[in-house]
């Protein structure tokens, strides 16, 4: 199972190879990176059909936000689930990313035994 993690901060790849170590070397899923949006749609439409099944992306990122990249994925590749990850837990936020139809919304310092659990309840749902 193919996920892509977009943020415009490079350490994020390092935190989510660190965390995720035991589950990419057991062959459960493949960990790929965007630094921002257009990087991610791009990365998104090199595989037709994309092989990415999720994507979790940082909502605050120069140029294109994460609430934009989330419509995109979702008028593109509807079938894509996209999950938002924010430093800020504003309901703002929280509300736009859910109407435009984000899975979950996580916050920032990232919980990761929350994303995995997310990530073993979908590929338990496949």
């Amino acid at each position: 199972m193919k996920i892509l993690i977009v943020d415009d901060e490079k350490d994020v790849e390092l935190l989510f190879r660190q965390k995720f170590r035991k589950e990419v070397r057991a062959g459960e899923i493949e960990l790929v990176f965007a630094f921002s949006g257009d990087e991610a749609l791009m990365a998104l439409e090199s595989d037709n059909p994309p092989k990415v099944v999720y994507v979790f992306s940082d909502i605050n990122m120069p140029g294109m936000t994460g609430l934009e990249l989330l419509e995109n994925v979702k008028s593109k590749f509807p079938d894509i689930n996209v999950s938002m990850i924010s430093a800020y837990g504003d309901t703002e936020n929280y509300d736009k990313a859910i109407k435009s139809g984000a899975k979950e919304f996580f916050t920032k310092p990232i919980d990761f035994e929350e994303i995995k659990s997310e990530i073993r309840n979908f590929i338990n749902s496949q």
